[in-house]
């Protein structure tokens, strides 16, 4: 394994885990604080889940040599913004996190998600790919209208990176993102100083208690939002660039990591789709066999995230989320195109690939289910209409 070990693999599972935290941490953080949480016991969920994933990740990567990576549930969190809190309070909720996880080990034991996966068309998977992609890929350009010198900065270290060699172009925004934050950003002293007070979070335990209500609520309503939301997505972005899902072994072990962090306030972890790709793509290596250590490397971080959850909110709270954004969508530009590329090589599979992409980038949500699942549904059933007639 240590062969296969590379600086670019490890510097793009470093950035994969900084966008994914950067990203989405703060959703965790409200729908844990909606569930009922206090503020010390939703931080220690962030720091639970955290370091569940990347530890999972790790195994994951050691046992395949390939590059899965994992990522917390963010349409779970939101589903969490919008349920509430149950009558029994967070310990009730911490019950729902168990019983999912549950959920999730079950479903990768028997494995009916691992048979879908062969069936899913290659085109839709890269439609899906692309789909997913496409709004972060939009980010960088967002970042220009939200302060044009800022955006720009951001793009030129990609640009110029980029002129050095294609593998600079991810270390080039970022080196423009840093630039940003210290001269634009200028954090005062006094975020300074709650930076500093934030690093002193703890893990907290709490007792789970079970109920129909957090079953019918939470539990299963968390299970089938990762699964749609995350999972199989996350899994399409696999086989899209050329890897097998490992969808029984994978699903197991995310499911058994919830259940360990879920005491400590950890809601879900799953595939991860966005910053899998990260870790997938050339810019981790030119051999793809030897790109695991990238997703190796973010699940290593992910676990020093989680050691020092309090304290790394706090710093990638000091700069607006939509240039941590624009430093992923300029590192995913690579992918997008590969991938639309490969949805739209097929003209029998043009129309299913479009719906499928367009749906998934739509920001769709019908039940609680995102446009992912719904976009590769829709494009399915145009696909089979279209190869019948």
């Amino acid at each position: 394994m240590l062969r296969d070990l590379s600086p670019s693999a490890v510097f793009m599972g470093l950035l994969a885990a900084f966008v994914g935290f950067a990203s989405s941490f703060a959703v965790v953080l409200q729908g844990l604080r909606a569930a009922g949480a206090t503020e010390a016991e939703a931080a220690s969920g962030l720091m639970a889940i955290a370091i569940a994933k990347g530890l999972a990740a790790i195994l994951l990567c050691a046992r395949t040599r390939v590059p899965i990576s994992l990522a917390w549930s963010t349409p779970g969190a939101a589903l969490l913004v919008s349920t509430g809190p149950l009558p029994g309070g967070f310990a009730e909720a911490v019950g729902a996190f168990l019983v999912a996880g549950l959920l999730l080990a079950l479903t990768g034991l028997v494995r009916p998600l691992g048979r879908l996966i062969e069936r899913i068309p290659a085109s839709l998977a890269a439609a899906l790919l692309a789909g997913v992609l496409l709004t972060l890929c939009l980010a960088p350009f967002r970042a220009l209208a939200f302060d044009p010198l800022w955006g720009l900065t951001i793009l030129l270290g990609w640009l110029i990176g980029g002129r050095i060699g294609k593998i600079w172009s991810a270390p080039g925004a970022l080196l423009g993102f840093a630039l940003v934050v210290v001269f634009g950003v200028r954090p005062g002293a006094e975020a300074l100083s709650a930076l500093s007070a934030a690093a002193a979070a703890e893990p907290v335990f709490t007792l789970p208690v079970f109920s129909v209500a957090g079953l019918v609520g939470v539990a299963l309503p968390l299970w089938l939002v990762t699964m749609a939301g995350q999972n199989l997505p996350g899994a399409g972005v696999l086989k899209a660039h050329g890897y097998p899902a490992h969808a029984g072994l994978t699903l197991s072990l995310s499911g058994f990591a919830t259940m360990l962090a879920a005491p400590f306030g950890g809601h879900a972890c799953n595939y991860a789709a966005i910053t899998a790709a990260m870790c997938m793509g050339e810019e981790a290596h030119p051999d793809p066999k030897r790109r695991y250590w990238a997703a190796i490397s973010a699940g290593a971080a992910y676990v020093l995230f989680g050691v020092f959850a309090g304290l790394a909110a706090g710093f990638v709270a000091l700069a607006p989320v939509v240039l941590i954004e624009a430093v992923a969508g300029l590192a995913l530009m690579g992918a997008f195109a590969g991938a639309a590329a490969a949805a739209f090589a097929k003209p029998e599979d043009r129309e299913a690939s479009a719906v499928t992409l367009l749906a998934t980038a739509s920001g769709l949500s019908l039940f609680g289910v995102s446009g992912a699942f719904w976009g590769l549904l829709a494009g399915g059933a145009i696909h089979l209409i279209r190869r019948k007639a």
